[in-house]
């Protein structure tokens, strides 16, 4: 006999009821999704299979899809040959997620520009380093073109060539964690005081800066770019709790 939507929520049901039936159902698939049981670009499996394993109706699948969805883990393509399939993880979709993690909490004012500064030594001090081993010609190209003139008018640009400087550094080392965990955190750092809040010479030293560490990376001198990268981010924290004080 035909199983209906409205008994997604019946005792017969197998999920356990540890929560809603979908949000259930939505941890099972997860789990297996994060385990690579179920790898990037598979197709779940569809309707039918998921009713005879769990025991739940068309409405719990579709609510435990949409979870899952939401989550970025799946895509659904209709027609034919559509069905929902395993996202393939990309480091902007997943950075994305963290950024917003990370703003809520400076935000609320759970982490301080002393912690946000904090956890950008701890990784970017290294990347500096591992990233004049690693660089290729195309990275000193790309980091040649984020340099800017600090004379000229302050705009959009500008802001952006100093965040892809530090973007560019990150993939030179060619490791997706690290640009991962820590781009999040410069870009709340970023967008809490605003490229229109910088102190007087800010633009100048980070200019400076930039093309210091991009001069040692390009000659291979990992201790010197670990140093001259410290350096600008003690600069560069030093503006932020000048800007913080006077929000």
């Amino acid at each position: 006999m035909r199983r209906t939507d409205s008994e997604d929520l019946d005792v017969t049901d197998t999920v356990p009821k540890s929560g809603p039936a979908y949000a259930v159902l939505a941890t099972r698939l997860r789990e297996r999704i994060l385990s690579g049981e179920l790898q990037p670009g598979q197709r779940l499996p569809g309707d039918a299979e998921l009713t005879a394993e769990f025991g739940v109706g068309r409405s719990t699948i579709r609510e435990a899809l949409r979870s899952l969805a939401s989550q970025n883990l799946i895509q659904t393509t209709r027609g034919v040959t559509g069905g929902s399939f395993v996202s393939a993880p990309t480091v902007g979709h997943i950075s994305a997620h963290l950024e917003t993690g990370v703003a809520l909490m400076a935000a609320a004012e759970t982490v301080t520009v002393d912690q946000l500064m904090e956890v950008r030594n701890l990784m970017e001090v290294p990347a500096a380093g591992i990233a004049a081993f690693r660089r290729t010609d195309e990275h000193i190209a790309q980091l040649r073109e984020t340099i800017f003139d600090p004379t000229d008018a302050q705009g959009p640009e500008t802001f952006t060539k100093n965040q892809e400087f530090h973007l560019v550094l990150l993939r030179a080392a060619q490791n997706p964690l690290l640009e991962l965990i820590t781009a999040p955190v410069f870009r709340v750092l970023s967008g809490r005081f605003g490229r229109d809040h910088a102190p007087d010479g800010f633009w100048t030293c980070v200019d400076h800066d930039h093309r210091a560490i991009l001069d040692v990376v390009a000659d291979g001198d990992s201790m010197g770019a670990m140093d001259l990268m410290r350096k600008h981010l003690d600069h560069l924290g030093d503006s932020y709790r000048q800007m913080d004080i006077l929000r």
